[in-house]
């Protein structure tokens, strides 16, 4: 499956505050990535989604993380989202997605929740927790799964262990508090943000 973004590093800001989350987005897009998650835990998201989607969604794909229900799906489809990211396999969330025509990345751990996912119509998996299973784990699920499936493993992935996954059989990553954590000043995400490329281009070379 061809993706909807050039670099398969989906950024995870969560607890990203409305008044800063531009200027992270921003230096995130220069940095080279394409693809921005706001979690729906993160405070005001309502008011962070939309801003960002009108600010960047001609460069980026502006998408929500850990979406739960469908009226959560419905409110991101209003801001214009059009990448979608949950921690578990929700058939009715997907089944939601779908009809808004929402790009979706479905949390799911086991072969049972992929096949679940899958069939409620999911474009991609997300391996979550990855860090609690690891990559030969990954790698023993992708051998079930079709071919063209894009993996993306989330959770405890590093720039030191980013070419593990990849290596596993993942496509990408979602990257969360090893590029961002709530409150941490913009040098610190162009460094991290930097970080996970150089790791990235290097597993991929």
């Amino acid at each position: 499956m061809t993706l909807p973004f050039k670099l398969p590093l989906i950024a995870i800001l969560r607890g990203i505050q409305p008044d800063e989350a531009g200027a992270h987005v921003s230096a995130l897009i220069e940095c080279g990535f394409d693809s921005i998650e706001v979690p729906l835990n993160s405070p005001d998201w309502q008011q962070t989604l939309p801003q960002l989607v009108r600010q960047f969604g001609d460069r980026a794909m502006i998408g929500a993380g850990t979406v739960l229900n469908v009226a959560q799906v419905n409110a991101v489809a209003a801001a214009g989202a059009r990448l979608l990211v949950t921690p578990n396999t929700d058939a009715e969330v997907i089944a939601g997605a779908v009809r808004q025509q929402i790009w979706t990345a479905i949390g799911c751990a086991t072969a049972s929740e992929a096949f679940t996912a899958l069939n409620a119509g999911a474009h991609a998996l997300k391996i979550f927790p990855a860090s609690a299973f690891g990559p030969a784990y990954i790698k023993a699920i992708k051998a079930v799964l079709p071919p063209e499936v894009p993996l993306f493993a989330v959770g405890g992935v590093t720039p030191e262990n980013l070419a593990d996954y990849l290596a596993a059989g993942c496509v990408g990553a979602g990257l969360g508090s090893d590029l961002y954590r709530a409150g941490q000043p913009l040098s610190h995400t162009v460094e991290k943000a930097e970080a996970f490329i150089a790791a990235y281009k290097d597993a991929v070379r």
